[in-house]
């Protein structure tokens, strides 16, 4: 399984932005997908995933409210709609896929599959 991610760039704080995840090769089913970020320095941290029906959503209390993950599984993508993003916002952003069957976690050890990131900057 390989992913693509993309839709990073540079916007103002207030602003929206949305990222795609798009997962090609032997793409995974009943499978949970995430996304994460990181800074320079500090250890990568969860953000939000979704079951493979996208009954099941969770966040990091950081982006609660402000951030929507959602699915295509007919497109193997999945989504980070950001709103109202913050300076602390800005971070490489990496999306995740879990392998089939898995049980749903906030966890990086979950996830079995990365993209190569795509960076978000904030600027105030």
């Amino acid at each position: 399984v390989q992913l693509q991610a993309s839709g990073g760039g540079l916007v103002q704080a207030g602003d929206s932005l949305r990222l795609s995840c798009a997962a090609s090769g032997r793409t995974e089913r009943h499978n949970y997908m995430g996304w994460f970020r990181q800074t320079p320095g500090k250890e990568r941290e969860f953000v939000a995933t979704i079951g493979f029906w996208g009954g099941s959503t969770y966040y990091a209390d950081s982006v609660k409210g402000r951030f929507t993950i959602s699915r295509d599984n007919s497109k193997n993508t999945a989504y980070l709609q950001m709103n109202s993003l913050l300076p602390e916002d800005t971070a490489v952003y990496y999306c995740a896929a879990s392998v089939s069957g898995s049980t749903i976690t906030t966890r990086s050890s979950g996830y079995a599959y990365w993209g190569q990131g795509t960076l978000v900057t904030v600027s105030s």
